[in-house]
Order: C-alpha cells, then sequence, then structure tokens
C-alpha cells in the first residue's frame, strides 16, 4: 500500500508480496484491496489524530489498513492493535510501536465522534478524491450518489462461457454441481454468488471458461464479427475481448500491445483457450509499422482511458490519477481513432471503447471524431453505469462509408 501511494501501480507492488502461506498472501491482498477502496477515510482520521505528519510512509500504511480494520470489524479491536503493534516492530527498528498503538486506541476512545465528523468531509464520505466526485456530479446529477456507491464496493467475479466448447446452461449446471450459487448474466456470463479461486472453476486449465466483466463481454458482442472477416483488436492487451471475438466466429484477427508483459498476457490467454490469432508488439497508431496493407473489416479500439468506471477492481486509480491525466488520455484517444480509420474497409465497423465514465473520454471524443471525418457515422451507442452486475464502459460503434 505504500508503494501505490508513492505512485507504483497495485499489480507492480503485489508482484513483489511475500508471506509464511497462499491464504497469508490472500489475506493480505484483501487488506490492501480494501484499504485503497476506502480512500480518504485512514486519511482523514490520521489528520486528526496525529500532532504532525508521519515521516515513514509503511508506518503510515500500517495504520491505514489497522484503521480499515478496526472500521470493518469492531469487535476484533484489541486482536487489530496487538497485531498492528506487532508489525510496526519490523517498520524502522520499531521506533513507531508506540505511535501505532497511542494512534489506534485513540481511534477506540473517540471512534463516534470521528466517524460522524468524516459526513461532513466528502473524501472521506463518498471515498473518492474531490475532483473526480465534481465530474460525477456534473456528469451524473441524478446518481453520481449510486455509481460512487458501487465503486466502493468488492466487484462480481464474473465468467464467459466459450460457446465453442460449451453451452451457459450446461456450464452453470456443473457449477451448481460443484457447489457454487450463479446466475447467468448477458449473453455468455455467468454471476457468481461469491468469488473463488480459478481452480475451483470446472475446466477454466481447458478453456472452457473465462474471468470477464460483463459489462466487458458486451464488446465483442456490439462487434458482432462474421466468419471469414478480417479484424483488428488494436490496444488487446490482456486478451480478454480478443478471445470473445475469436469465440463467437471463425475470423482473421490481428492483435496489437504496445508492452511486452501485456503481450505476453494475450499470448498466454488465447494458448489456453486453444484460439488463433497473429499477436504483435506494436503502437496501433504507427501503422507503417506493422500494417500490411490490407484493409479490415473491423476494429476494436479499446482505447487507454483513465478507467473511472472499474475503479472497484482498481482502487490504486484513486490515488495515482489525476484530473490533469484526463487531457492526455483525449489526447491519445484521438491520435487512436485518427491513425485506425484509415485502415477500415469502406463499409466496415469500428467499435471505440473505453471503461471510462467521464464525457471528454465517451461522447464527447466520438463527437468530435465525427466532425472531423464526415464518411463515419454512429449505428449505436451503450452507456453502462456501474452496477451489482458489471462495471461502468462506453461503447459506440461506427460506421465506415461505402
Amino acid at each position: 500500500m505504500a508503494a501505490v501511494r508513492a505512485g507504483r501501480s497495485l499489480t507492480q507492488a503485489l508482484a513483489s508480496l511475500v508471506g509464511d502461506s497462499a491464504p497469508a498472501r490472500a489475506e493480505a491482498q484483501d487488506a490492501v484491496y480494501a484499504t485503497l477502496r476506502r480512500y480518504g477515510r485512514g486519511e482523514f482520521l490520521l489528520r486528526r489524530l496525529l500532532t504532525r505528519s508521519l515521516p515513514h510512509p509503511q508506518a503510515e500504511a500500517l495504520l491505514l489498513a489497522a484503521l480499515y480494520r478496526l472500521q470493518s470489524r469492531p469487535e476484533t479491536a484489541y486482536v487489530v492493535v496487538d497485531q498492528a503493534v506487532e508489525a510496526a516492530t519490523e517498520v524502522a527498528g520499531g521506533v513507531y510501536k508506540g505511535l501505532v498503538n497511542g494512534v489506534l486506541r485513540n481511534y477506540l476512545r473517540q471512534r463516534e465522534d470521528l466517524d460522524r465528523a468524516m459526513l461532513d468531509d466528502d473524501e472521506a464520505r463518498y471515498q473518492h478524491p474531490a475532483w473526480w466526485l465534481k465530474r460525477l456530479r456534473r456528469g451524473y446529477p441524478e446518481c453520481w450518489q449510486q455509481i460512487v456507491a458501487f465503486a466502493n464496493r468488492p466487484p462480481p467475479m464474473t465468467l464467459r462461457v466459450n460457446q465453442r466448447r460449451a453451452s451457459v446452461a450446461d456450464y452453470a449446471a456443473g457449477l451448481h454441481a460443484a457447489g457454487l450459487v450463479v446466475r447467468p448474466v448477458g449473453a455468455a456470463g455467468l454471476l457468481l454468488a461469491d468469488a473463488v479461486a480459478v481452480d475451483a472453476l470446472p475446466g477454466f486449465c481447458e478453456g472452457l471458461v473465462s474471468i470477464q466483466d460483463a459489462g466487458a463481454q458486451r464488446a465483442a458482442e456490439m462487434l458482432a464479427p462474421r466468419a471469414r472477416q478480417r479484424v483488428l483488436d488494436a490496444c488487446a492487451a490482456p486478451g480478454g475481448k480478443t478471445c470473445h471475438l475469436l469465440e463467437l466466429a471463425d475470423i482473421e484477427l490481428l492483435a496489437l500491445d504496445v508492452e511486452e508483459g501485456r503481450v505476453r498476457k494475450i499470448r498466454d490467454n488465447l494458448r489456453r483457450l486453444c484460439l488463433p490469432a497473429t499477436v504483435t508488439l506494436a503502437d496501433c497508431r504507427r501503422t507503417a509499422d506493422w500494417w500490411d496493407g490490407r484493409a479490415f473489416d473491423a476494429i476494436l479500439a479499446d482505447v487507454p482511458c483513465s478507467s473511472s468506471g472499474v475503479v472497484r477492481r482498481n482502487p490504486d486509480i484513486k490515488y495515482l490519477r489525476r484530473e490533469s491525466d484526463i487531457r492526455r488520455f483525449v489526447h491519445l484517444q484521438r491520435e487512436i481513432l485518427d491513425g485506425l480509420w484509415p485502415v477500415l474497409k469502406s463499409g466496415g465497423k469500428l467499435l471505440y471503447a473505453t471503461c471510462s465514465l467521464f464525457e471528454e473520454e465517451n461522447a464527447g471524443q466520438i463527437d468530435a471524431f465525427l466532425f472531423r471525418q464526415p464518411d463515419a457515422r454512429r449505428l449505436a451507442e451503450e452507456r453502462l453505469l456501474p452496477q451489482e452486475e458489471h462495471d461502468g464502459f462506453y461503447y459506440a460503434l461506427l460506421e465506415k462509408a461505402a
């Protein structure tokens, strides 16, 4: 958690997470996710419980995690305090043991007053940065509080059944036989009542099923590839949408991504599902580096964005993202759209996709593109706000004039 607050992504930070056992690592990971998801609350409390700022980031991270435990599991308060004090012996030679003990016990004494005071602090109450809340209020005046509430919950675990290998009904029956409770969502999805490890999913390693949010599954469904079409997945990693496109039709697919590590993830997913595609390390904007001159029938442009619609899966975004980043993403998205449009066939379709809630990255971006490209028209548009069944996404299906 200290690494995230210092600017590293949660994925990078967790890659170095070690523990005595797999359950210990899983418990630590859950605590980190939950603490980051409660953006602003722990910081609010520390501002009132400390007489000066804490110079050691690991000590501060320990206090934030302990405060989360005290708020979420008040019945274990004294165990939490004792464990936090013991953990403090590993930080800076143990010099913060007394401080950790004092801060946490002061919180327990003042808990009711402090928890009431948080209601007057927007960042602590809604667990989002102030600039983010301002944008949500402006963009969604009728439902911004509902968006925030879902964004602060743990995400659902949703499966995508590989319908080349099994029907949704048959796979659901197999899960029920294994003691798992699921219900259908969308055309190929199953929503689990409780998250499980992937090795508890029958046939996962054999490619019967993948983990993919129901909202993300809409991308391949909207692009709706047909047999023998030439399809480009321009920003493909980690490959979930790539594989879904290939599950829907026998197509010739080229998948691009700009980072070597992310390209490996695409290949790993294709290998597990036994699906054929060409995967290339390339920047989709620099078409001269990868395009062979044959136009595509369909293009998926799942562009880099603020990720404001999937923050419950990636709570580090609340700490890492800055409002100034939005302009940078908008510029990059524009470059991708303008770069890909010439490689699309006349009469072909391009699906623009983001996991953002912010208008500049979504309809505003498409409105500007349609103004620049008179041979483009919008066939369909979907805005999915975060809710119980799916995260937040935006889709715009465009057609190039014949």
